[in-house]
């Protein structure tokens, strides 16, 4: 999908079509997190601190599971 700014005041922004809302299950009142690493701009649904914590758990098990096939891989 590729999509234009459109200026909204002195501020540009990105008009997001319904279905990739539906699709995210984000609407008018969801908090996003908007972050960048300098050349992507990602922009998310805030998690809750449950979700943050049942995610680092998974990510800390699969790294304990499969740290050498990681290692490997990034030589």
């Amino acid at each position: 999908m590729s999509k234009k700014l459109t200026k909204t005041g002195n501020s540009m922004a990105v008009i997001l079509d319904r279905p990739l809302l539906d699709q995210t299950g984000i609407d008018e009142t969801t908090p996003l997190e908007i972050s960048t690493d300098g050349d992507v701009i990602v922009i998310s649904p805030v998690r809750d601190a449950a979700s943050r914590r049942r995610l680092r758990k998974a990510v800390d098990e699969i790294h304990e599971l499969y740290a050498g096939a990681f290692r490997r891989l990034a030589e």
